[in-house]
């Protein structure tokens, strides 16, 4: 179902509703049926990765989170500041959720969980068992990140549902650890209220907007960040991100498709390297509201470029439409992105774009993004 992001609320929330960040752990393991990611034993860079494959049939939330919460983590970090060059160290600790998505070790969690700099990782597992563990990628824009522990046995893991394929209505659960560990793997219940919303968010570089995200009435709270949004199958359909902090029951969640590539990026070839191209872009919806002269019928509407980045080096300019890269149709940034990522930096990609009345195609290599 197309929602315009011009609408009136889609731009309240675009425009002037204030976030705030909100933590979660979540990691764990799922005990029915074969592995989604892989299907042997071996070592990453030799499985072949199944990310589509069904838990539940049906089910209730009383099953979905027996399914999950072996699956979902706390994760604690401490990282040290300094107020100045020469102030006192700090020790500052946080707390946040991520779901397992591999039984090697592998947990997807919030950039703002994980990332930065932290001077330790502590995952605590369902039944208590505490390991360490390490950022082993993180996305300040997507704000996603990979911790990896290490283990001799394969651990639970969460199935990976379809962020495509979700109605506004169904069913979604929460699992996290709202406001601290001793709260932890608590679920909350509720419905898909919306989808493709945009929100724009502070960050320690400047305002950023982040689009394409899935949102629920289900509750979201400081803790719950990194954690799973399950839909009815005990499938993970987003990782929560951030809430409306000025009203209830507005949370927000990063589709998972977005992650499928990274993911299988770590299993196939145990690690992920961001490739890049430099561009920022809005869907139609978006595109059509900041460029009203001009209705985008489909494509994603370049409203910044990189100069350094491979895009503009191709050709790319300001105003351009890009409606294909390789072989897939991209009309929202998170298809750009999952199609992006889906690549390996180095490579080479043929890019389509609109120009006016003209229809072109550019090849651009990809290149790591920087830091």
């Amino acid at each position: 179902m197309k929602r315009k992001l011009c609408s009136g609320f889609n731009l309240f929330l675009i425009l002037i509703i204030l976030f705030g960040l909100v933590g979660c752990t979540g990691e764990g393991p799922n005990t029915r049926g074969e592995n989604p990611i892989r299907n042997d034993k071996s070592e990453p860079g030799t499985q072949q990765v199944r990310v589509e494959e069904r838990v539940l049939t049906s089910g209730t939330v009383v099953e979905v989170a027996e399914s999950l919460i072996p699956a979902v983590v706390g994760i604690s970090t401490i990282e040290i500041t300094r107020d100045s060059m020469w102030g006192e160290a700090v020790a500052v600790k946080g707390i946040g959720s991520g779901v397992v998505v591999h039984p090697f070790g592998y947990i997807l969690t919030n950039d703002h969980v994980a990332g930065g700099n932290p001077s330790s990782i502590s995952v605590v597992f369902s039944d208590g068992t505490e390991l360490e563990g390490r950022t082993l990628w993180t996305d300040p824009t997507l704000d996603l990140a990979m911790v990896k522990v290490e283990t001799e046995n394969d651990l639970a893991y969460a199935p990976l549902g379809s962020s495509e394929d979700l109605a506004i209505g169904e069913t979604a659960v929460a699992i996290g650890t709202p406001l601290g560990l001793q709260f932890q793997h608590t679920v909350t219940s509720g419905i898909i209220s919306g989808l493709n919303r945009t929100v724009k968010i502070p960050t320690n570089l400047g305002e950023n907007f982040m689009q394409d995200l899935v949102q629920t009435d289900a509750s979201i709270n400081p803790g719950n960040s990194g954690g799973p949004l399950v839909n009815i199958r005990g499938e993970v359909i987003g990782i929560n991100t951030v809430k409306v902090t000025s009203a209830e029951g507005i949370g927000f969640a990063i589709p998972i498709d977005v992650a499928k590539p990274i993911i299988r990026h770590f299993v196939e070839e145990g690690g992920f390297v961001t490739p890049y191209i430099g561009v920022v872009g809005f869907d139609r919806e978006m595109a059509s509201y900041y460029n009203r002269n001009r209705y985008i019928e489909e494509g994603i509407y370049v409203v910044e470029l990189d100069k350094k980045g491979p895009a503009y080096s191709a050709g790319v300019r300001i105003g351009d439409i890009i409606t294909m890269v390789g072989d897939q149709k991209v009309n929202k940034m998170l298809d750009l992105r999952k199609t992006i990522y889906s690549y390996r930096v180095g490579q080479s990609v043929d890019i389509r774009i609109v120009r006016g009345s003209k229809d072109l195609s550019i090849k651009m290599t990809l290149v790591e993004k920087p830091i």
